[in-house]
């Protein structure tokens, strides 16, 4: 590569910098291509414009600064899921994953250049806030997030529990924006949420998303529901934002049979097409099966249901999912930064891809909230009262109020599990 010299030592090892992130693995010793010489020529750009800055800006400036914001700069050019991350942003990303962290608990993605809602956490400030899918985040404290990275966005959302965050909000079909002020907490997060009998022989669990323990406490819930006399079960990815891969297959596992595809991915590399592949016989294979999902439904959840949807497994019940069908890879630098970068889209068992489209749900069913209990009802409030005064040894158990579209579950469950208890008869 030919290189004008800038004077400069700093800069020409910042440039080798640049080049060995651009192109891994020893280039003194490959064969050159036209690709290669083509990135060399525009590197010629970069350390020019490197050594006008260091000559002749104002202040002397940061040799790591200035290639931590090319970095940053190169990687937002690709989709809204690449970024650099600098050490600490990189410690965060490894602590989310495990489980805890001090923030909002809130799932973000830029959309049409504008930082979107992808779905609040469960019992999480954005949750309690009444923050939705697709809501447009358009300032935060005070300052317009447009042209905002997901990196900066999340430095600006996470910070020290207790502390307060002011988000400017536009939400969809509205005109008006909003202000909601938010007081930031510490967020552990437990996927596997809320498993019970939703009426007598349907199982229900929450799922909000997958992360490093999610299949171990969903084996658990199951097991528990199963012994519980479950014949029918409703597995709700509502707002699930997704999580890892891995965990998104061996969740699916549970559900299907030995060598069942899960997912495939393909990239531009030939060992980023591979293909995921239930290893064994699930434990809940045959137990009828109805996924809950909307628009907060995104990347992992949509590996399940597409699966669960693919093999015939379950029923999709809900609205369009959000459509996120790409896979981000960790690389660690040396520095303790590294680089997420979307290295393959994934597909459906039967090699749909879902991205920018989402899961079509085979029963379309929109949410409406559950109706307020009426004076004079078997299991109002006052009758909760009075039984617990009359009968105080004796627990009451209050119906459950479901909302419009878990409601359309159980009806769907038990229409499966009359049909089935007829096939029996006849036979």
């Amino acid at each position: 590569m030919t290189m004008r010299s800038i004077g400069r030592t700093a800069a020409v090892s910042m440039a080798a910098v640049m080049a060995a992130v651009m192109l891994p693995g020893s280039v003194a010793h490959a064969k050159k291509t036209e690709t290669e010489d083509a990135v060399y020529q525009e590197l010629e750009i970069f350390t020019d414009a490197l050594s006008i800055i260091q000559d002749d800006y104002v202040e002397q400036p940061d040799a790591k600064h200035l290639v931590y914001g090319a970095l940053k700069g190169m990687l937002s050019t690709l989709d809204p899921y690449s970024q650099f991350l600098d050490p600490d942003s990189y410690n965060e990303l490894k602590i989310d994953t495990e489980g805890q962290f001090g923030g909002l608990g809130i799932e973000i993605t830029v959309k049409d250049d504008l930082l979107t809602v992808i779905s609040p956490i469960d019992d999480t400030p954005a949750a309690k806030a009444g923050l939705k899918p697709n809501d447009r985040v358009v300032k935060i404290d005070g300052e317009l997030t447009r042209g905002i990275t997901l990196l900066d966005a999340v430095k600006k959302l996470r910070g020290k529990p207790g502390t307060q965050v002011a988000l400017t909000i536009l939400r969809e079909g509205e005109n008006e924006l909003k202000e909601v002020i938010l007081t930031r907490d510490i967020i552990r997060i437990q996927s596997v949420r809320d498993a019970k009998m939703v009426d007598p022989g349907i199982g229900y669990i929450r799922v909000s998303d997958f992360r490093e323990n999610t299949a171990r406490d969903l084996e658990a819930a199951l097991q528990k529901l199963k012994d519980g006399q479950m014949h029918g079960l409703i597995m709700d990815l509502r707002n699930n934002p997704g999580g890892l891969l891995d965990v998104a297959v061996t969740v699916s596992e549970l559900f299907l049979k030995r060598q069942d595809m899960v997912v495939s991915t393909k990239g531009r590399l030939r060992n980023q097409n591979l293909e995921f592949r239930s290893r064994r016989d699930g434990m809940a294979n045959e137990v009828p099966l109805v996924v809950m999902v909307n628009e907060g439904s995104a990347s992992a959840s949509e590996i399940f249901a597409g699966a669960m949807q693919d093999h015939k497994r379950g029923i999709i019940l809900g609205t369009k999912s959000h459509g996120k069908a790409s896979v981000q890879t960790i690389f660690p630098l040396r520095d303790g930064s590294a680089l997420r970068l979307t290295t393959s889209k994934y597909f459906t068992p039967n090699g749909r891809s879902i991205h920018g489209q989402g899961i079509m749900p085979d029963v379309i069913v929109s949410l409406e909230a559950p109706p307020e209990p009426k004076e004079g009802d078997k299991n109002s409030q006052a009758d909760q009262i009075f039984e617990s005064i009359e009968h105080p040894d004796q627990q009451s158990q209050p119906k459950q109020r479901l909302d419009s579209q878990l409601a359309r579950a159980v009806d769907l469950l038990k229409g499966i599990y009359v049909y089935q208890a007829s096939l029996k008869a006849t036979n």
